[in-house]
């Protein structure tokens, strides 16, 4: 039990927060595609992120919340190291979260200024992540190659939430706007697949440990499907893209699955690479972990919150489904 407890901890932290990427990832992307539209539109952007953007941000809340209290030690490590970047990111969510509303509520007088704070606090947002995955993965090392790494990252994140904003549109819109999203994910493609091959060379430049991980042999041999699908991911997007056909047909929901399957195979990648490192060359998940008692106490606890979360974000999903309708407030 002492040996696995500290494994499963690391497991619900993992998905929680992969599952926070693809599902706010996505409203994120939304957020950053609001100058490109119309005032229109972007009543029908916010409309379809509207019942979900909420319950999204609860799994980055699980995923803190368990390294909190599971691994205090690299808790601290980890916000004492990224605290200014934290502090950033909570700002850009808490400016969304304004600006969702008073981008109505406030008038039509004040409603480009909100409509702007809605994008400035998702690329805010975005890039914030994305700095925080860089110095993450250089092991919290305040050096020149952490800050070229990180802010390698913190330009690549936001296109994959361009690419995942663009296949919910799709997915969730018609008319203009549809044909829209498929232009703007057209564009978004290209940056997006730049930036995941350079973040892949760059990986193993910046850490020794990753690179010893990606290259000895037979690791080589265990990591090579991850690379191959992401590809293979890579190439549907771009194929459905090329076919107007079967995004008329309402098959778009295979370009925002592509997306996401991307997004779990950068996951296992990144989880092969640490394994068993909590901070990288500085603790394993044995070394930060609470006390057993601690752990096994917690665990009832994510026992019962965990399939809660679960259940409610499939219940709004599916309440939620099909094409979007014109905001209203009541």
């Amino acid at each position: 039990m002492e040996y696995w407890l500290p494994i499963i901890y690391m497991g619900v932290m993992g998905l929680a927060l992969l599952i926070y990427v693809i599902l706010d990832g996505y409203d994120l992307g939304v957020g950053m595609l609001m100058p490109f539209a119309t005032e229109e539109e972007k009543d029908l952007m916010v409309a379809s992120i509207g019942p979900f953007w909420d319950a999204n941000e609860t799994w980055i809340v699980l995923g803190v919340g368990v390294l909190l209290i599971a691994f205090p030690v690299a808790h601290g490590m980890v916000l004492t190291h990224l605290y200014f970047p934290v502090t950033l990111m909570l700002m850009g969510l808490i400016l969304r979260g304004v600006a969702f509303d008073l981008r109505v509520k406030a008038g039509d007088h004040r409603r480009t200024l909100w409509n702007r704070a809605f994008f400035g606090g998702s690329l805010l947002a975005s890039m914030c992540q994305g700095w925080m995955l860089g110095a993450y993965v250089t092991g919290l090392q305040s050096s020149a190659t952490e800050w070229l790494f990180a802010s390698l990252i913190a330009l690549m994140l936001p296109a994959l939430y361009l690419l995942l904003g663009c296949g919910w549109l799709i997915m969730k819109a018609e008319g203009a706007l549809l044909h829209k999203s498929i232009v703007w994910a057209r564009r978004a493609v290209w940056p997006m697949g730049v930036g995941l091959l350079l973040v892949s060379i760059a990986t193993p430049l910046v850490s020794a440990d990753i690179a010893a991980r990606w290259f000895h042999w037979p690791n080589v041999l265990w990591l090579a499907p991850v690379p191959l699908l992401s590809l293979g991911a890579y190439a549907t997007i771009i194929y459905v893209l090329r076919r107007d056909e079967l995004l008329d047909r309402g098959q778009g929901w295979i370009l925002f699955a592509a997306t996401m399957a991307i997004c779990v195979l950068a996951s296992v990648g990144l989880a092969y690479s640490l394994f068993p490192y909590i901070v990288i060359g500085q603790l394993t998940i044995w070394e930060a972990s609470a006390s057993v008692k601690s752990l096994q106490f917690a665990l009832v606890g994510v026992v019962l919150t965990l399939p809660m979360i679960l259940f409610y974000t499939v219940y709004v999903y599916r309440v939620f489904h099909g094409k979007v309708t014109a905001l209203s407030y009541g």
